[in-house]
């Protein structure tokens, strides 16, 4: 054998035992723990530290109204464009555009024509007819009459009778009326226009009551019902209240959201269509605590909640359901009945800490986390000094 291979072979073997040596008598790393296990090993950790020190408040919850909030928009309960049956000319138009008016007052009047004399042709054909039937009627009790003659005088007598009211029904169509009471919206026509079928005189809006319409999603819709109260919003400041009317049964295909409507008395006509308005419906009562948004919190699932503090001390996390929002601070559902709610301090514990509470006179609660009340705020370095002095 030659002497280079069996070098070879000397350095492979050396090269072999070395990368060897580094796994002999080394320790196998500690397998990851299970979330379980961190838990206690966190837990663990938190009971061999001193208590913290920091700033709470007893508080206590109350029945509130919560409610579902929708954006949308108030709405006429009906828009219709009054229209002639017949033609004619326009002879009268006692209504111009904002004009109100009530069920049964004149929009247009169409010109008369022949149909005056219609009708008392009519009226002259049916007092012949009758006198007609009524002598035939003679006759066959004396025993003159035939039966024939009779039905016949009958039928004429009938057909006289439709006739006149064809003709009357005819003259009263050239009065065109309001169907129902509202505000005349539009006029389509003027005096010396001429009217066919179907022509339109004037649009009628009725506001009387307003609806209040928007779109709820299907999350929410389970939860409203007709009857409920609901409250609007307008864009101008004007606030609105009356029952929900209607819940829609079929989902828009684009958005998946259903039509809501509720009815609001409007007998002045203040409301105009069109507004936008925030809709809020009552839809359920529930014990809720009013705190400030600066203490929420999430917990490591991302859910929202606050800390509060047990009555062994500890820390723990509520996570809580927004009721409804005020504009000094939000009350909120998911806390117990009487809670001891951290406001100084939140952010430096967790949950199963314990902790030494220093209680805060009643007060508004501040509106930042770090800040005093006494002293109307503090910054991170004043907080974390008055949590470990």
């Amino acid at each position: 054998m030659r002497p280079t291979y069996v070098t070879a072979a000397v350095i492979a073997l050396l090269i072999g035992l070395w990368l060897l040596s580094g796994q002999i008598g080394s320790e196998r790393p500690p397998p990851h723990p299970t979330p379980a296990e961190a838990s206690l090993q966190r837990m663990a950790m938190l009971q061999d530290r001193a208590p913290a020190r920091v700033r709470g408040r007893v508080i206590h919850a109350s029945p509130q109204v919560q409610r579902v909030r929708v954006r949308g928009r108030t709405e006429n309960k009906r828009t219709v464009q009054v229209r002639a049956e017949l033609t004619g000319t326009l002879v009268e138009r006692p209504v111009e555009r904002g004009t109100r008016v009530a069920a049964g007052d004149l929009l247009c009047r169409i010109s008369l024509e022949d149909r005056q004399a219609s009708v008392l042709e009519a009226k002259e054909a049916l007092n012949q007819a009758r006198l007609e039937h009524e002598g035939g009627l003679e006759l066959q009790a004396r025993g003159f009459q035939s039966e024939t003659f009779i039905a016949r005088a009958k039928a004429k007598l009938a057909e006289a009778e439709a006739e006149l009211q064809r003709s009357e029904l005819a003259l009263a169509k050239t009065e065109v009326r309001a169907p129902f009471a509202g505000i005349v919206e539009e006029v389509h026509q003027e005096v010396g226009g001429y009217f066919t079928p179907g022509s339109a005189c004037a649009t009628l809006v009725d506001l009387d009551p307003m609806l209040l319409v928007g779109r709820i999603a299907e999350r929410d819709v389970q939860r409203v019902a007709v009857g409920q109260d609901a409250r609007g919003i307008l864009s101008d400041g004007r606030q609105v209240s009356g029952p929900v009317s209607f819940v829609g049964q079929q989902a828009d295909p684009a958005t998946r959201t259903y039509r809501i409507e509720a009815r609001i008395p409007n007998p002045d006509h203040a409301l105009r269509s069109g507004i936008t308005t925030e809709i809020a419906i009552s839809v359920a009562e529930a014990l809720a605590h009013k705190i400030s948004p600066a203490l929420f919190a999430l917990d490591d699932a991302g859910a929202l909640g606050v800390r509060t503090v047990g009555a062994d001390g500890r820390v723990a996390f509520h996570p809580i359901e927004i009721v409804r929002d005020d504009a000094d601070g939000v009350w909120v559902a998911g806390l117990p009945e009487v809670a001891t709610l951290i406001t100084l301090g939140q952010e430096l514990v967790a949950p199963g800490q314990r902790v030494e509470v220093e209680f805060e006179p009643p007060a508004v609660l501040s509106a930042a986390p770090g800040a005093s009340p006494a002293s109307g705020g503090a910054g991170p370095a004043q907080a974390a000094a008055a949590i470990n002095p």
